[in-house]
């Protein structure tokens, strides 16, 4: 039998009410702290995960949405297709580009637009195709 409580753990969980016994007879400083300190590593966790994982997903995402509400006519964009073109024209979520040697027309999503190329068309007469 004592063998089947083993298997079962119910002999460590026995041994580890020992310090349960102990808490209840702490003061309530006493008590305070030893719930913080079970509590830390927890914390740290949760501390560490927003600084490795949140923080850097909201930055990302804030440069993204400033470089999509700065779009302008005459950008040479790049989708998140691969297809590089140019703005022609900006209406609320659409975007019409003009791409390729022939200047075929295109509608895409506002938010298909990855990056914007640092060459931009300042007048009608320059082709970057």
């Amino acid at each position: 039998m004592e063998l089947f409580y083993k298997l079962l753990g119910i002999a460590t969980a026995v041994a580890e009410e020992a310090p349960v016994e102990e808490a209840a007879s702490m003061t309530m400083g006493q008590n305070i702290m030893y719930i913080l300190m079970q509590m830390s590593p927890i914390l740290l966790m949760v501390v560490l995960m927003y600084f490795i994982m949140i923080r850097p997903e909201r930055k990302r995402r804030k440069k993204e949405k400033a470089m999509l509400d700065a779009l302008k006519r005459g950008d040479r964009i790049c989708t998140i297709g691969g297809i590089y073109g140019t703005i022609m024209d900006i209406k609320d979520d659409t975007i019409t580009l003009s791409v390729g040697r022939d200047n075929l027309s295109m509608v895409v999503a506002r938010w298909a637009i990855r990056s914007v190329e640092d060459v931009t068309i300042e007048n009608e007469s320059q082709s970057l195709n």
